[in-house]
């Protein structure tokens, strides 16, 4: 199987993709995580990214689509993945749908978890308090979600009409979300 998790940040896409991963034994491909690893050892390429991820902005599409190219093509991802923060706009979509193509492949489901935004503020300022990451500041969180909505949110679109949008109520306890994108996944499984 081939996923998209999806949703603004803090929306519980890491919490959401280790449970989907335990039980479908997928590889989750996360860009952030790739990326702050990146910036923690200090590579070329984590340096270029932490220039824009401490603003809160996206990291070009250029840099992004290299580092999924290269880490779809890995032996425990040609069965399936899960992609967590990839894509963010309609030309990384188009990119990876192009990737995809090339190998007979394609997206079998985008699932989008929805949380509104003053809910993702306080989540994301709880999780500053614990982690400690220094892109979890107000204002930094504020500017996230409005380069999300404007810039990412769209890929909504582009994949409903694809027919593989699943959206998925992110508000409740952990495992009632899972279990809500657990039904999803266990009907296209099925």
């Amino acid at each position: 199987m081939r996923l998209i998790l999806f949703g603004p940040p803090g929306a519980g896409k890491g919490t959401q993709a280790k449970k989907i991963t335990d039980k479908y034994m997928t590889a989750h491909i996360s860009t952030g995580d790739m990326l702050r690893a990146a910036v923690k050892n200090g590579t070329e390429l984590g340096l270029l990214a932490n220039s824009y991820m401490e603003k809160g902005e996206l990291v070009p599409d250029g840099v992004v689509i290299g580092i999924i190219k290269d880490r779809i093509a890995e032996k425990d991802a040609r069965n399936g993945f899960m992609l967590d923060g990839f894509p963010r706009t309609v030309p990384q979509a188009e990119a990876l749908s192009e990737m995809l193509n090339s190998e007979g492949e394609t997206i079998d489901a985008v699932i989008s978890i929805e949380v509104g935004d003053e809910e993702i503020v306080k989540r994301i300022l709880e999780r500053q308090k614990i982690e400690g990451r220094r892109d979890d500041t107000e204002d930094v969180v504020r500017n996230r979600l409005k380069v999300y909505r404007s810039q990412t949110e769209p890929l909504k679109s582009y994949y409903a009409e694809e027919g593989v949008l699943f959206e998925i109520d992110g508000l409740g306890a952990i495992e009632d979300v899972f279990g809500r994108i657990d039904g999803v996944l266990s009907e296209l499984n099925a």
